[in-house]
């Protein structure tokens, strides 16, 4: 059914105004990063700052261990997310293409361990970590992270395998492909939109953690950019300029990736609908 004129303008605007909402807080960010420190404390809201300034950046990027801690986080997230990505394949093909005696049952313990508060789980991971004597060691938070995103991850891609018809591999079989290349040739690239959605919700998962990672780490030079995020404020005083600057910073790498991946983003979370 075709929308009238008032219609498409209104929810315009309604879409431009929940829009502006959301976008605000980054907004107040970025322009606090690039006020001076008598401009942050000033008692009047300017949305557009009168006057600009790098300093807030310079000390941020000069500020002691935040190349170590850029690594540290880069290491961590990203071998979650590529750990997790090649489990979840391996466990979503065989729950979506077989049927065997507990299937249901296992699905619903996914979905369950999916729903669990991460905080639930702090005590547990703290005490599994010290048994195998990986506390203050980034494998501990790779292994964590690893195990946060992977329920989540093992349930999208169960729904993204499902929605491709098992029909293509076994035509593929039959002109020439084993199981491996059809699923290769096949199923895989079909997949790519299921393996962008999941690794970039991965990725922000992994990449915002900060209480595993400030527990674990008890060494400085092991830490990451969350806790970095925190040493700006003292027992006297808050950086506030150096805080916005460091945030602005800090978000660069997952928009980067979110913008690379944006168009697969959305086809993606279209394509992953699991049928009744």
């Amino acid at each position: 059914m075709k929308k009238s004129l008032t219609q498409r303008v209104t929810l315009s605007v309604i879409g431009i105004l929940v829009a502006l909402v959301f976008f605000f807080p980054t907004y107040w960010m970025f322009t606090t990063s690039l006020k001076t420190p008598g401009d942050v404390l000033s008692p009047k809201y300017d949305l557009i700052p009168t006057s600009a300034t790098l300093s807030n950046f310079a000390s941020a990027l000069t500020k002691p261990g935040f190349v170590t801690y850029l690594g540290n986080s880069l290491i961590v997230t990203l071998g979650a997310v590529i750990a997790a990505l090649v489990v979840g394949v391996l466990a979503a093909i065989p729950l979506a293409r077989f049927r065997f005696r507990g299937r249901k049952g296992f699905l619903l313990l996914i979905l369950m361990a999916q729903l669990a508060p991460l905080s639930a789980l702090f005590i547990p991971m703290y005490l599994l970590m010290r048994d195998l004597g990986l506390l203050n060691t980034l494998p501990s938070l790779l292994l964590v992270y690893f195990a946060t995103s992977l329920p989540f991850t093992v349930w999208m891609l169960y729904g993204f395998v499902n929605g491709i018809p098992y029909d293509l591999e076994e035509a593929a079989m039959i002109d020439g492909c084993s199981r491996t290349g059809a699923f290769r040739r096949v199923t895989l690239p079909l997949l790519g939109p299921g393996l962008v959605t999941t690794s970039v919700f991965s990725f922000i998962t992994a990449w915002n953690e900060f209480l595993f990672a400030l527990v674990f780490m008890r060494d400085q030079s092991k830490q990451t950019l969350p806790v970095w995020l925190s040493s700006f404020r003292t027992a006297f005083s808050v950086d506030w300029g150096g805080v916005m600057a460091a945030s602005v910073v800090y978000a660069i790498p997952a928009l980067v990736f979110f913008l690379i991946v944006q168009r697969k983003l959305v086809s993606g979370m279209t394509a992953g609908a699991v049928k009744g």
